[in-house]
C-alpha cells in the first residue's frame, strides 16, 4: 500500500499532548479531508484526528494515539515531533485533467522546446505565486515555475516528461 507524505509533525502545543502540524496541502486546512492519517515510518501507527484549530501558517491537533485514544500527555506528544503524516494514495482523490500530484512530478525528466535535457524534477515548492519545479540537471539546477503554457508546454506522465520553454543558461 503506497502512502503519499502530506505534511508533519513540526512541534508540540501547550500542556496537554496536542501536536503543531506542519502541512503540504493548499490550502493548508486541506490535510483536514483525510479521515485516516499514518504517522511515521513503517513502524509508525494508523491515526485521526480528534480535535483542531488552525494556527498560524499551520494547524494543531489532537490525534488519536496506538491505543486509539486521544494523546493528552505532552511527554508522548514530544516523542512525535519530526513524524511524518501520510495517507493511503487509494485515499486521495482523482485529479482533473492537466493536475498533478507534487510527488507525481518528482523524477520525471525535463526537456527543452528542442528536446535537449533539461535534468530531473528532484523537488516542487511554493513560492506563494505558484508552483516552482527543482529540476537537477548535470551542471546546474534550476528553479523552474511550473506555469502551464507560456514556461510548462507539457507534461507527459506516460513518458515521464516535463517540455519546457527553458533555457540551460537560465
Amino acid at each position: 500500500m503506497e502512502r503519499i507524505t502530506l505534511g508533519h509533525v513540526s512541534g508540540v502545543y501547550g500542556i496537554k499532548g496536542w501536536l503543531r502540524i506542519t502541512p503540504q496541502t493548499r490550502p493548508a486546512e486541506r490535510i483536514l479531508e483525510y479521515r485516516r492519517w499514518w504517522i511515521g515510518d513503517e513502524q509508525g501507527f494508523m491515526s485521526r484526528v480528534v480535535s483542531h484549530r488552525m494556527q498560524g501558517n499551520g494547524l494543531v491537533v489532537e490525534l488519536l494515539g496506538r491505543d486509539e485514544e486521544p494523546i493528552t500527555d505532552r511527554a508522548i506528544a514530544q516523542t512525535m515531533i519530526g513524524k511524518s503524516i501520510s495517507v493511503l494514495r487509494s485515499e486521495m482523490p482523482p485529479l482533473a485533467e492537466g493536475e498533478y500530484y507534487w510527488v507525481d512530478l518528482l523524477g520525471l525528466k525535463v526537456l527543452d522546446e528542442a528536446l535537449e535535457p533539461l535534468g530531473v524534477v528532484t523537488d516542487v515548492f511554493s513560492n506563494g505565486a505558484q508552483d516552482v519545479l527543482t529540476v537537477s540537471g548535470e551542471d546546474k539546477t534550476h528553479l523552474i515555475p511550473f506555469v502551464v503554457g507560456p514556461i510548462v508546454v507539457s507534461v507527459s506522465m506516460a513518458d515521464r516528461q516535463i517540455v519546457c520553454r527553458w533555457s540551460r543558461e537560465w
